[in-house]
């Protein structure tokens, strides 16, 4: 059991609580590995009927992973990130395979691996303070934790616009994409947590009685133009269809696009072409697997860590510098299929 991570029963309701506030709950191996026992333990335990997971304190519901440490890890020989990777992503796909009702309070930044823990809960709460985002492309990393399934079956190409731009989201925007699935102001939270543990059974009920109507999102009035400008399977095409637009918005897309790791923005790219046909979300989390693995080791990812989470300069020196030199055998070369003893597994009791 970790600290960082908060276990409790109230009434017939599990309780998880992320606990590690300065690192606005970025998700560590031990985090993971504790929120999956317990998820395991009260899994066949008739006395828990549903599950919340929410953050302690702090200004966000989960900000993601440590990459830092993944960053480090993958300097050298890469072991610690895939363990932390094979026991996240056997997270996400416990939690959204679970039997019983599972409910999300996405208060504040969630993004990365908080995306990964919410989206497969059954009830997800936004509030007037959510952002969220799947930001990984900025620094060399891909939208994993289910990315590739949540991204690639959004309406209108905005799963597309999200993985290459890291959009942030508000809860409006949420609510109105079906990422949440109601929208509570965040001064009825403790209310509504009451609420949950006195009948948690119907958890959906008890978050629709304190729902809100969330103000119009500020997404809806660009869904034509993503639709169309982000509709291309090739980056490229995208970066050509904003550079010919005459608008504020794509240019102010357009360069926050050009900021991207080229490599990055590909591999993204080919995961929701590829997630949108895949059968299920275990296939889905091994094939995320098999790029985490191998995308850790990438000078990208090292030095997108170091510009923005380390020395903070904002100055990343992509390799390539451009989307042209981005050859295609590279991107083969990440998805390619592990050895079957190295392969991601789903937890025995669920597989």
């Amino acid at each position: 059991m970790t600290s960082d991570v908060l276990i409790t029963t109230q009434g017939a309701l599990g309780r998880i609580r992320l606990n590690r506030p300065r690192a606005i709950h970025a998700l560590t191996r031990a985090m993971c590995e504790a929120m999956s026992d317990a998820l395991l333990e009260w899994r066949d335990d008739p006395a828990i009927q549903a599950v919340l997971i929410d953050h302690a304190e702090g200004r966000g519901f989960c900000a993601g992973g440590d990459v830092v440490a993944l960053a480090r890890s993958g300097a050298g020989d890469g072991s610690e990130a895939a363990a932390f990777f094979h026991a996240e992503y056997r997270l996400n796909h416990l939690l959204f395979t679970y039997p019983k009702p599972t409910i999300a309070l996405m208060d504040g930044i969630t993004m990365g691996g908080g995306v990964g823990i919410a989206l497969p809960c059954q009830v997800r709460i936004a509030t007037e303070n959510t952002r969220l985002a799947m930001p990984e492309t900025g620094i060399g990393l891909f939208p994993d934790v289910g990315g590739g399934w949540y991204l690639s079956r959004l309406e209108s190409r905005v799963g597309q616009f999200m993985a290459l731009t890291g959009a942030r989201l508000d809860g409006a925007e949420c609510r109105y994409l079906g990422l949440a699935t109601h929208y509570v102001p965040q001064s009825a939270l403790p209310d509504l947590v009451e609420r949950l543990a006195a009948a948690p059974a119907r958890a959906a009920g008890a978050a629709g009685n304190f729902a809100g109507v969330p103000p119009t999102a500020r997404i809806e009035q660009n869904m034509a133009d993503i639709a169309r400008l982000f509709a291309p399977d090739t980056l490229e095409e995208v970066i050509a269809g904003l550079e010919a637009e005459d608008s504020d918005w794509a240019r102010s897309e357009l360069a926050t696009l050009r900021s991207k790791s080229p490599l990055s923005c590909k591999v993204s790219l080919r995961l929701l072409k590829e997630g949108a046909g895949r059968a299920s979300f275990e296939d889905e989390m091994r094939a995320e697997y098999v790029l985490a693995c191998r995308v850790v080791h990438t000078h990208d990812f090292v030095e997108g860590v170091r510009a923005l989470l380390i020395d903070k300069d904002n100055k990343p020196d992509w390799k390539p510098a451009v989307p042209e030199a981005v050859l295609d055998e590279t991107v083969d070369q990440l998805f390619a299929e592990l050895p079957p003893e190295e392969a991601w597994t789903p937890f025995p009791e669920i597989a």
